[in-house]
């Protein structure tokens, strides 16, 4: 039998804050009640029934400042109905994963009525992000107090209260105790570990434990490069003939290190159950809006937009815009050149120390523009894709992404590309390949951590100073705590922190043989960004909703990608080389058609070794096929009782025809 929550009671007169609601200044009296109201209501009235009240009581108001902030948690069993709700995966007694129902709670390891670790936070955080998030407009339309904030049936009061700009923010609280826990063991204590990945995932959701897991991964694969490349680099700097052995590992290396990694990525997922969760029907992104009709699909009535206007605002304008980004890309890098050129002649003339140095000049200044370039482009590719209006949030990340690494690659590659195809100058490219390198590696650690970490310090002394100068009779900690806490940055998603590992890969898949080094200072880079991304996460930005996630998503793609743009790349270096040109000294041709033959030979090698390589252990695959296997035969048992049960039923009602 299902359990219904309006069958249990699931009110507290306590309760942990988990998610902070921050509504505007002004917001009027009204709205706060009906707001109230919706979200402690019971779920067959239409409510969320979670827990909800105002940070500070009147009394608190009068002597601290007034804040509209609220604080939303939930009782235990509803946390169990929610967990049942959004479909988590949980580990069964007998070393199963199933998806976790509360009438088989006691079936599921580590539960118990008097425990209340079952749930991790981040999930409980997340349970109640859905509920807030699915709280539904049933027959008001409009904002109560608010006119212009229409509501129709259906719609997502959480986000129109967003876009209408009454609710602010909405965030999860962090777990001061759980978090200095989870610091000891990650990164306040710099030693070579590994990370504590499961603890992370318990904090912040798979998410996050992904790309730190990932972030662990590629720089560990990056060892073997780093410890070939570095004698390499020491003993044969100058003889490029040797480079024909490291492209030809670097081929191999790049496609295998991103197989392995889609079977370390399912084991992990297996473990956590978020690969075993269903995908629910997407629901209309928050920006999304069009004319209010009926979705052919669910029924419910919700905006629609014409797919053939999206199309023609793609094609007619952010695609024009995209080319002109990169045509302009193009030109900054002929500038660049042209500062080469002038750089060199400088050297050549006077030949002194201090022109010397100036040669590494224009490739340090090129690397900051191309910085300055990818992150102004990032703006604006946020706002084409936004006036697309992409109905899903997944359409909407896969159009930005694709706009974000065709032009960041173009701009930080093309100057090696014409560098080593057109000019054919491998000291330059090596001297380049560095500089490009080392410079965004370093304006990185100053941009995505240093520089937030200082800021966000100086302000938390600030609140802590006004902390203290207040007279106050009462315990201001948890109200110190949530102030702190809605004054950080919002974490904008691992985007930006997998595309840095994405050029990083591409430095070192595509040009590396000309400098070995480029992997050995990846790995450097990679074992500190280790630790400023974890500050970063712990003490600089607020902490994020938890999300669960199957694998890394699109970045698999665009990695291998990248891979099967290195085998082109290397296997051209290779024809290059002059080992290769002294074996057809007369016929470029056949070396030219011997090359794009050994291309295509380990292009194909490249996708037999995918192939041949699961992305699945086969202990996952035997357990994936035996869930599916019981949930036939579950299905099969339903249909044959339903049967059993009419067949019963129609005697009957044959006999009561007869008596009639």
């Amino acid at each position: 039998m299902k359990v219904t929550l309006s069958a249990l009671n699931t009110s507290e007169s306590s309760f942990t804050p988990l998610v902070v609601i921050e509504l505007a200044q002004d917001v009027k009296e009204e709205t706060k009640e009906w707001l109230k109201n919706r979200i402690i209501a019971k779920k067959k009235d239409g409510g969320a029934q979670l827990l909800f009240r105002p940070l500070l009581n009147k009394y608190e108001q009068e002597t601290l400042e007034n804040q509209n902030l609220y604080l939303v948690g939930a009782s235990k069993i509803r946390m169990l109905l929610g967990a049942e709700a959004v479909g988590l995966v949980k580990e069964c007694n007998d070393n199963t994963m199933r998806a976790f129902t509360y009438r088989t709670r006691q079936n599921f390891k580590g539960f118990d009525d008097n425990n209340d670790d079952f749930l991790t936070m981040a999930e409980c955080q997340f349970i109640i992000k859905h509920e807030l998030e699915n709280l539904r407009a049933k027959d008001e339309k409009m904002i109560p107090g608010y006119p212009q904030a229409k509501l129709y049936p259906g719609k997502s009061l959480l986000r129109r209260l967003l876009t209408s700009g009454i609710v602010i923010q909405v965030f999860p609280l962090h777990d001061d105790e759980a978090l200095k826990k989870l610091e000891d063991t990650w990164y306040t204590r710099f030693a070579l570990k590994y990370q504590p990945i499961d603890s992370i995932r318990g904090y912040f959701g798979e998410t996050i434990a992904l790309y730190f897991g990932f972030l662990e991964y590629f720089t560990f694969a990056l060892i073997p490069m780093a410890v070939i490349g570095l004698p390499y680099y020491l003993f044969v700097w100058e003889d490029y003939d040797k480079y024909v052995i490291f492209a030809s590992f670097n081929l191999i290396w790049s496609t295998v290190i991103l197989e392995v990694w889609k079977r370390g990525c399912a084991n992990m997922t297996y473990r956590w159950g978020t690969l075993l969760m269903k995908r629910k029907f997407e629901e209309p992104r928050p920006g999304f809006h069009g004319v209010l009709g009926i979705n052919p699909i669910t029924g419910k009535e919700e905006p629609l937009y014409p797919s053939y206007k999206r199309q023609l605002r793609i094609y007619l304008v952010s695609l024009p815009f995209v080319c002109l980004c990169l045509y302009f890309s193009l030109y900054v890098m002929m500038i660049y050149f042209d500062l080469e050129v002038w750089a060199l002649g400088l050297h050549e003339n006077s030949g002194s120390e201090w022109t010397s140095v100036l040669l590494y000049v224009p490739s340090i200044i090129y690397a900051i523009v191309i910085e300055i370039m990818n992150r102004l482009y990032r703006y604006a590719a946020e706002f084409l894709t936004s006036w697309e209006n992409h109905r899903l949030e997944s359409a909407y990340q896969n159009h930005l992404i694709l706009k974000v690494l065709v032009f960041n690659f173009l701009n930080c590659f093309a100057s090696l590309f014409y560098i080593a195809f057109v000019l054919k100058d491998m000291k330059l490219l090596r001297q380049s390949l560095a500089t490009l390198l080392i410079t965004s590696q370093i304006l990185n650690q100053i941009v995505e951590s240093l520089l937030p970490y200082w800021l966000q310090r100086k302000h938390g002394v600030r609140v802590k100073r006004k902390m203290q100068a207040l007279k106050a009779d009462i315990d201001a900690t948890l109200y110190e705590h949530v102030i702190l806490e809605k004054e950080m940055g919002t974490y904008l998603g691992t985007f930006d922190d997998y595309l840095e590992l994405f050029l990083q890969f591409g430095y070192v898949s595509l040009f590396s043989c000309v400098y070995p080094l480029a992997a050995a200072f990846a790995v450097l880079n990679n074992f500190t960004e280790v630790n400023s991304d974890a500050l970063k996460m712990c003490r600089v930005f607020k902490r994020p909703f938890s999300e669960p996630s199957a694998s890394i998503g699109v970045w698999q793609l665009a990695f291998e990608t990248m891979s099967v743009i290195s085998v082109v790349t290397n296997c051209a270096l290779i024809g290059m080389s002059p080992q290769v040109n002294a074996i057809f000294p007369e016929s470029k041709a056949d070396l030219i058609l011997i090359v794009v033959a050994v291309e295509h030979a380990l292009l194909a090698l490249k996708f037999i070794l995918a192939f041949a390589i699961p992305d699945k252990p086969r202990h996952i695959q035997v357990k994936l096929a035996r869930l599916e296997f019981e949930s036939l035969e579950a299905l099969k048992q339903q249909q044959m009782k339903l049967v059993t049960e009419n067949l019963k039923e129609e005697p009957k009602e044959s006999g009561k025809e007869k008596a009639t």
